[in-house]
């Protein structure tokens, strides 16, 4: 008996009482290799000696202080780290608790940006199918994930969707990766046309599309183009990295690999690394700078925001991501990942396609290879892979609705960065017994 309302009503998980590394064990003692990170957070591993230290120093010094009367040590410290590190001309950090929260903060940062500099028209947000934004209803509304939106769209804000940039479905045959990049990018300035640019916020998205589509990056010049546009126009580019950032493409915001630099970008996972609930949005000097000459006083907040035991955490997890080297290591042990797995699935009959970066890592599932069938929708196979794996002792991420938020399955591979060679084996070795488990 249980008084906890879980995920799923009917589902009755086994209790983990425990983590070391890439593991986490159940009471029973059973030892699951973590090769989702959870959700894509736990990029240090569990049970970090330094981070718990910190977040043991920061509890006896004071564990909290509410930022609508005090900032804190801890607080200011990470945001200088981050903002040392942050692309372009990102300037300040907004502490919150999480990924859909920080999200939210983003979406109405953008919307009173506009009205501090007399824009008010300006109320829309244009986003990309097959996206995640977050669970919050602004997150949601933004965001292009079919089934999770469906129940909640009468209560969301107008949002308009256009294409992904998703190469392996959307690329024609004999088109160049360029001019299919230009081509979805170009999406953009026909949905600006048609919908009036002086009335859009933002433009959000992933810059490695992650729980829907399944480690999705972009084609090389895509958020050239995109942020091109958005210049033209004056929209901000907010780009959402809550899954994506902190290390777990290969580089500390994977918008670096595109050579691009948001407006605004939201952070979270990674950044606590699972050790405290913690998010961020940081800004551009010239989006705080209207508010700080404006009204002066951004209308949003939430009781938890700035934590200061949460930022100890924080803190430490970015200074070993950077100074550390396990950014580094991410994209080094990344490679091996891909590698493995282009051995082990490259010829598979059911994996249609091996993507991502770094430690960000998909498997699209296929009932053909050769013409890319996906399975049907009701054979559920992405839960039957997920469950599969968990008996073998793996965690992963699998999820349905790949293509077209109804079609389509795909796994979400996010280890941790600390992974060994060994246990990349292990991973792959547990994915092939799942998927000799669960596929036909």
């Amino acid at each position: 008996m249980t008084h906890v309302f879980p995920r799923h009503t009917r589902a009755r998980p086994p209790v983990a009482v425990r983590g070391e590394g890439a593991y986490i064990f159940d009471a029973g003692g059973k030892r699951y290799l973590d090769g989702s990170g959870g959700a894509a957070v736990s990029c240090l591993g569990h049970s970090d000696p330094d981070v718990i230290a910190a977040i043991k120093a920061q509890a006896d010094a004071i564990p909290f202080a509410h930022t609508g009367f005090f900032t804190s040590e801890a607080a200011e410290r990470l945001a200088d780290r981050l903002i040392a590190h942050a692309p372009g001309t990102l300037s300040r950090a907004y502490l919150v608790s999480g990924g859909s929260e920080a999200v939210e903060a983003a979406l109405k940062l953008g919307r009173q940006y506009f009205l501090e500099r007399g824009e008010p028209q300006r109320t829309r947000f244009i986003a990309r199918r097959q996206s995640y934004h977050g669970n919050t209803l602004g997150a949601l509304a933004t965001g292009g994930n079919a089934w999770r939106r469906a129940p909640f769209a009468p209560l969301m804000i107008e949002t308009s969707h256009i294409s992904p940039c998703y190469e392996y479905r959307g690329r024609a045959e004999g088109e160049t990766q360029d001019a299919y990049g230009l081509r979805v990018a170009d999406e953009l300035e026909a949905e600006l046309q048609r919908v009036g640019p002086h009335n859009v916020i933002a433009f959000v998205a992933e810059p490695v599309v992650g729980a829907t589509a399944g480690a999705v990056p972009a084609v090389p010049g895509y958020f050239r183009r995109i942020r091109e546009i958005c210049d033209r126009h004056g929209v901000l580019l907010i780009l959402d990295e809550v899954m994506c950032g902190m290390g777990r493409t290969g580089t500390l915001f994977a918008c670096e690999q595109d050579g691009i630099a948001p407006d605004i970008v939201t952070i979270a996972k990674g950044l606590g690394a699972g050790y405290q609930p913690i998010g961020a949005m940081l800004c551009t000097a010239a989006i705080y700078d209207a508010i700080e000459q404006g009204t002066g006083f951004f209308q949003h907040g939430h009781t938890y925001m700035g934590h200061p035991i949460a930022s100890a955490a924080a803190d430490v997890v970015v200074q070993k991501l950077t100074e550390g080297g396990l950014t580094a290591r991410a994209a080094q042990m990344g490679a091996v990942l891909d590698d493995a797995l282009r051995a082990a699935f490259g010829q598979h009959p059911h994996v249609g396609d091996i993507r991502g970066r770094g430690m960000f890592r998909g498997l699209e599932l296929v009932a053909d290879r050769e013409s890319k069938t996906p399975f049907a929708p009701e054979k559920a196979v992405h839960k039957a892979v997920k469950a599969a794996a968990f008996e073998a002792g793996l965690i992963c991420y699998p999820m349905g609705g790949t293509i077209d938020g109804q079609t389509g399955d795909h796994v979400l591979l996010a280890p941790p960065f600390i992974v060994t060679e060994a246990q990349i084996g292990e991973l792959v070795d547990k994915l092939s017994t799942a998927f000799r488990a669960a596929l036909p």
